[in-house]
C-alpha cells in the first residue's frame, strides 16, 4: 500500500472545467435526485486518480448500472470518505469550515441532521469559501449566499494505493 497526495490542483482543474458542462463519461443525474454528489465524486477522482471497487461500500463508477451509492449519494460519499480506513482511494475526515482546503468538500443539511448537497471548495478567500456544483450549476460561488441549516466539512488527507 502506498498513501499519494491528493491533487487538489486537478480537482480544480476537472471543477472549473464541467462546471456549466457534463463530461460525456459520467451519467447526468440531474432528473433523478440531482447531480451535485455525482460531480463532487468526479472533482475528488480528478485529484485522487484512484477509486475503490469493493461492493457497496466503495467508492467507483464504472456506469450508471455499475457504480457504488456513495458515487451519488450525500450521505453515503461522506460514510465513504469518512470511514476509508484502510481502504484504497480517497480517504478524510470531517473538519471545521475553517480549515478546507481547495478540492476539499462541504456538505449542506437540514435542522433534522438531513445533508443534501455536495458542492466542491474552488477558492478561499480573506476567510471566505467559495465552491462549485452541479444541479444548479455554479463556480465561484460564495458558500454564504447559500440557505441552510448546518454544514459540514470534509478534508481530503490523501489517497491509498494498492
Amino acid at each position: 500500500m502506498r498513501i499519494l497526495q491528493y491533487d487538489r490542483k486537478k480537482a480544480l482543474e476537472y471543477a472549473k472545467k464541467w462546471a456549466y458542462g457534463r463530461n460525456p463519461a459520467f451519467y447526468n443525474f440531474e432528473k433523478i435526485g440531482g447531480d451535485c454528489t455525482n460531480y463532487a465524486s468526479q472533482c475528488i477522482f480528478a485529484g485522487a486518480g484512484v477509486m475503490n471497487y469493493t461492493p457497496v461500500t466503495g467508492w467507483f463508477y464504472r456506469s450508471v448500472n455499475d457504480r457504488t451509492a456513495s458515487w451519488t449519494g450525500v450521505q453515503y460519499l461522506y460514510n465513504f470518505l469518512v470511514g476509508n480506513k484502510n481502504g484504497a482511494g480517497p480517504f478524510a475526515e470531517e473538519t471545521p469550515l475553517g480549515k478546507l482546503e481547495v478540492g476539499d468538500i462541504i456538505q449542506l443539511g437540514k435542522a433534522t441532521g438531513d445533508f443534501y448537497h455536495s458542492p466542491v471548495v474552488v477558492a478561499i478567500e480573506r476567510g471566505k469559501i467559495y465552491v462549485a456544483a452541479h444541479s444548479y450549476d455554479v463556480f465561484g460561488k460564495p458558500l454564504s449566499s447559500y440557505n441552510f441549516d448546518q454544514a459540514r466539512g470534509i478534508h481530503i488527507l490523501g489517497v491509498r494505493t494498492y
